[in-house]
């Protein structure tokens, strides 16, 4: 969905992304869960910072509330039964990527839906970074889509269903990826 959400919000999203990142408060990001988790730079090289329900920006509540509606459209619609969301921002500097993956982990069923947002300003073709997402389900082989990572741009797909991976990126790249989960 191009132009999802309102220019300015997602341009101070973006920003108050890298003043974060300039700081220091991301991290390197892993892979697995709890005591699983593990920093494995052979399938990934980005870091992240969580949200924090206690420490939102007026911006990222925006957003988030923005997203609420979308959660109850595709419960009243599809009766997907989603109670929550947990994200996340991402930052993939140059030459970061992530190898083709699925978002839902092995042990649980609570993540159900993946939603990205771009916040990249100026992204041009050649920049890198892009989504490549596989369009059948299940397969990580065969017809795909690319998506770039342009500022406000907003992707959603089943966690468990659509491999998918980031391309590697040429210029810093910014995006915050999270999940509606559902009861499990």
């Amino acid at each position: 969905m191009p132009g999802f959400l309102d220019e300015d919000v997602a341009s101070e999203l973006g920003r108050g992304s890298l003043e974060s990142w300039k700081e220091g408060e991301f991290r390197r990001a892993g892979v697995g869960t709890g005591s699983d988790l593990k920093i494995r730079e052979d399938i990934r090289t980005d870091h992240v910072m969580w949200l924090a329900d206690s420490e939102l920006t007026e911006p990222q509540q925006s957003y988030l509330a923005e997203l609420e509606g979308i959660r109850l459209a595709l419960n009243e619609n599809f009766f997907l039964g989603l109670v929550d969301f947990e994200g996340h921002f991402a930052v993939y500097p140059e030459g970061a990527f992530y190898k083709p993956h699925l978002d839902r982990h092995k042990n649980s069923t609570a993540r159900l839906l993946t939603v990205i947002l771009y916040l990249n300003e100026d992204w041009q073709p050649g920049n890198g970074g892009e989504l490549k997402i596989w369009t059948t389900p299940g397969e990580k082989e065969g017809e795909h889509l690319i998506v770039e990572p342009r500022m406000g741009t907003l992707v959603c797909f089943l966690s468990e269903d659509f491999w998918h991976e980031v391309l590697p990126a040429k210029k810093t790249r910014t995006s915050i990826t999270g999940w509606f989960r559902e009861r499990g």
